[in-house]
């Protein structure tokens, strides 16, 4: 009769820690206790509800576990900024890093800019953005292409 209270204890306290912490921590445990106290009530000795409760909580982890992660997605999604890199960007104020002035039109939006190799990048210049420091663009001026014409 005490292990019917253990087995709920512990189904309670795996709930409770799957409730104060990371998503899908300690679930699979809960579920192996549930199986345990069933066994418990079905009149299983102790060996019995312990090996049902790691076998289901095994069950439960292997075979549950990749599809909630689909609908528990932990990606991150790249911020609009985040998105600028490597995109080609028209330049709307000289980048002149030594006079701390510069600015290109990007996503929609102007922002301060910055030469990567500390060049003079002039207005109207095509640029790719190689990184971000703060709220400025780190640019380089973009290669011509060098298209062979037969």
């Amino acid at each position: 009769m005490t292990m019917i209270y253990v087995w709920l204890g512990l189904m309670l306290l795996f709930l409770f820690l799957e409730a104060v912490t990371a998503p899908l921590t300690s679930i699979w445990f809960s579920a192996g206790a549930l199986a345990a106290l069933i066994a418990v009530a079905l009149g299983a000795p102790l060996w019995g509800q312990i090996l049902v409760f790691l076998l289901v909580s095994a069950a439960v982890l292997l075979l549950i576990r990749p599809l909630l992660r689909r609908y528990v997605d932990t990606k991150k999604t790249p911020t609009n900024v985040g998105r600028l890199l490597g995109q080609t960007a028209l330049v709307t104020e000289t980048i002149d890093n030594l006079a701390a002035a510069g600015a290109v039109f990007a996503d929609g939006k102007t922002w301060t800019a910055r030469s990567a190799d500390g060049s003079v990048i002039d207005a109207g210049t095509r640029i790719t953005i190689q990184s971000i420091e703060g709220v400025k663009l780190i640019v380089k001026k973009e290669e011509p292409s060098h298209a062979n014409v037969s």
